[in-house]
């Protein structure tokens, strides 16, 4: 590719030079002034014949001017957000309505059983142990590992027995995992330390003696955050030994971009490896027998044609959940002694309706369906039959099921957009379901409606929408309005519970989520719908949905906001560029936002699967033709909060770092175009409780202030 530079429009870059922004002045350090005197350079390529400007390429680089323009943009930002009225009355509900005990479903190893439990406020939740006695304790509380809650419990796996505790450390966000270990009876951590993990569990062995994991090597690049991630490895720990001396189990060093991921069966009798490639839903499978130390690593399958997810095996006979031949999913078994597809046996055949998950408990396939994007569970016997549809309290959101293939019951969870998080208990014996932890809440879920609906997209696609608000709303066409959405990687938007959630809509606020094309709702086929060149379709949707919360009288266009993170970031940057006028604020949080260089970072390469590559000359002119960094034109732009974090190595910083540098110089309206960098933070996993409800109230702040409309001084009780 050609190269030249040249200098960027306008340098509203440096903190040297006096910014003004929203109507504030800003004046910069006399340190930041002396950076000013080397003018930063953008670039010019030549791709595919096509000339492409970079304006802000510099800001990809770790420099003294990069660093000087972040500080700047987030005094900036933060001037800007304390200067909104009401704050924190925001932050006071939201707290308010934050402060309640949260249990997940509990997970029984041995004697023991584990479960983690937030007293209300708690940065990180503190996962707990209780023996056969009813005594419970603490097992690990990350809320020790750091002083601003920052370092987080970033995985747990448990030995068989429940006597050691593996588990993951993350600082400020970042993928970059290190596992540790911790005697459960003594809470004595052990002097083994596993460095250089991101993306992988850690195992147990049938023994407890050690674990199966995946890493990668040291990045000898010297930026954490931003190096490329290749050649992924298989290991195998034995307690007590320095990770240098780890075993290991497999690697493909001819397929760089190869992933795996390990697990054990049940019995302790195999070790399971699936490899992914990028984020493709679709999957190659091996394994290797546990019970001969000799045996070879077995390639049962080894093209990449569809998702297989190992489900249990009866010895030889492996069941898989699988979407070969079936969007929707079904349920195989596959003879690793005959393992041509000819012998293959299909269990449970695909429905209209799209498999969530599947667990084998009590000799039985317990299976959750996707109904509409609400939840739904069934039980199956090991040959296919159907033995009962599970009553469930309600419509939302099922996870789990959670149990094992030895127990007679099970665990799950329900929630909706208005309900937190419940846990049952299934009992096989009654075939009858009871509440296990229900969580006492600061509002009354009644006082609050959830409704779906089904619009059509621009090209006649019908697609279903999650509308909620408090009961007594006025169709009026006045209430402000928060389009929450992703639309990709097969992630399914199913109903979530938030309390930042209530207190929006204790603001009058409605809140809405469409279930867009890209994502999983609707199976396989729904994904494909919206993956590369097929992009535009999930915009689509997403504009469609905001033209129908106006055509039905939700909201208009001066009270409407659109926000999405991650991918649901790129969403937002469509938004920005395709349809300024439909929108009063947009908030793209870590978003994906250069769709010719996202490839060229940590693990962005892995996303080509999803997006395509700016490489490929078939793929990069519908790349180019939605980037939404490339698409940015003098105009007028509604108020734009951009938002990320200086640890995220996940989608890095500088895709919202060079989006928003150039949103704010090509903006020709008085909309404010605003930085939100959070420092000590990454893509979301982690974020303490604090930082958390702080973000959704500047959120809340700033669409209201976009909107034109004042925060009362209180909210909600």
């Amino acid at each position: 590719m050609a190269l030249k530079t040249i200098l960027s429009k306008q340098t509203l870059l440096l903190a040297g030079l006096g910014l003004t922004l929203m109507g504030c002045q800003y004046h910069a350090s006399e340190t930041a002034a002396a950076q000013a005197a080397v003018q930063p350079q953008g670039v010019v390529e030549t791709i595919h014949g096509v000339e492409v400007a970079d304006p802000y390429r510099y800001l990809e680089e770790e420099s003294d001017a990069t660093h000087a323009w972040v500080k700047q943009q987030q005094l900036a930002g933060h001037d800007f957000l304390a200067q909104l009225e009401n704050k924190q009355a925001i932050v006071d509900r939201i707290t308010e309505l934050w402060n309640f005990e949260k249990v997940t479903a509990p997970t029984e190893r041995g004697d023991n059983t584990f479960y983690y439990r937030n007293d209300g406020l708690q940065a990180q939740s503190v996962l707990y142990v209780k023996n056969k006695a009813g005594e419970e304790k603490v097992a690990l509380d990350p809320n020790s590992f750091s002083t601003d809650g920052t370092v987080a419990l970033s995985g747990v796996s448990v030995s068989g027995d429940g006597k050691i505790i593996a588990y993951g450390v993350s600082k400020s966000g970042s993928d970059w995992q290190q596992w540790q270990f911790v005697d459960v009876a003594s809470g004595a951590k052990l002097g083994d330390e596993l460095k250089w993990i991101k993306f992988s569990r850690a195992e147990w062995s049938k023994d407890n003696k050690g674990v199966y994991y995946a890493r990668y090597d040291a990045p000898e690049g010297g930026n954490l955050l931003a190096d490329v991630n290749f050649n992924q490895k298989v290991y195998y720990h034995q307690l007590g030994t320095d990770q240098s001396q780890d075993k290991l189990i497999y690697e493909r060093p001819q397929n760089k971009d190869w992933g795996f991921g390990a697990e054990v069966s049940e019995e302790g009798d195999y070790l399971l490896i699936s490899i992914s490639q990028g984020t493709d839903s679709r999957n190659r499978f091996f394994y290797k027998s546990l019970t001969d130390a000799n045996a070879p690593v077995v390639e049962l399958i080894s093209e990449l044609e569809a998702e297989y997810s190992f489900l249990g095996n009866d010895k030889s006979v492996f069941y898989f959940k699988t979407d070969l031949d079936a969007p929707n999913g079904k349920i195989v078994a596959v003879d690793v002694n005959r393992p041509a597809k000819e012998y293959w046996k299909t269990v449970i055949p695909e429905s209209s309706d799209p498999i969530a998950s599947v667990a084998i408990i009590n000799d039985h396939l317990v299976v959750s369906y996707l109904h509409d994007v609400l939840g739904k569970l069934t039980i199956f016997s090991m040959d296919g039959v159907k033995r009962q549809d599970v009553d469930l309290p309600g419509k939302g959101k099922i996870a789990g099921p959670f149990g094992k293939r030895s127990k007679d019951y099970f665990y799950y969870t329900f929630n909706s957009y208005v309900q937190p998080q419940t846990t049952y208990k299934f009992d096989f014996k009654t075939g009858q379901s009871s509440l296990y932890a229900k969580p006492k809440i600061a509002f009354n879920p009644d006082n609050y409606v959830s409704e779906q609906v089904f619009y059509t997209s621009k090209d006649g696609t019908r697609v279903p929408m999650m509308i909620s608000y408090k009961k007594g709303l006025t169709l009026n066409g006045e209430n402000p309005t928060l389009l929450y959405a992703y639309g990709g990687f097969s992630i399914s938007l199913t109903p979530r519970f938030s309390p930042a959630n209530i207190a929006w809509m204790d603001m009058g606020g409605v809140y809405a989520v469409p279930n867009l094309r890209g994502g999983a709702e609707y199976g396989e086929s729904w994904h494909q719908a919206g993956m590369f060149d097929k992009k535009q379709n999930v915009f689509d949707d997403y504009f469609a949905a905001a033209e129908y919360l106006i055509d039905n009288k939700y909201t208009n266009r001066s009270k409407l906001g659109a926000y999405g993170r991650s991918n649901g970031g790129l969403l937002m940057g469509a938004a920005v560029t395709q349809r300024p006028d439909l929108f009063a604020a947009i908030l793209p949080a870590v978003g994906v936002l250069d769709m010719l260089r996202f490839h060229k970072f940590t693990i962005g390469w892995a996303w080509t699967s999803e997006y395509g590559s700016a490489d490929n000359a078939e793929q990069f002119p519908a790349l180019l033709a939605y980037s939404p960094y490339h698409n940015i034109a003098e105009r007028d732009y509604p108020a734009t909060m951009v938002m990320t974090a200086d640890h995220d190595d996940r989608v890095v910083p500088l895709h919202s770092f060079k989006f928003g540098a150039l949103l704010q110089d090509r903006q020709t309206g008085d909309a404010p175009i605003i930085m939100r960098i959070e420092s000590k933070a990454g893509h979301g996993a982690g974020k303490p409780t604090a930082m958390k409800i702080d973000e959704f109230a500047d959120i809340y702040s700033f669409l209201m202030h976009s909107f034109g409309l004042a925060v009362p001084s209180k909210i909600g009780g």
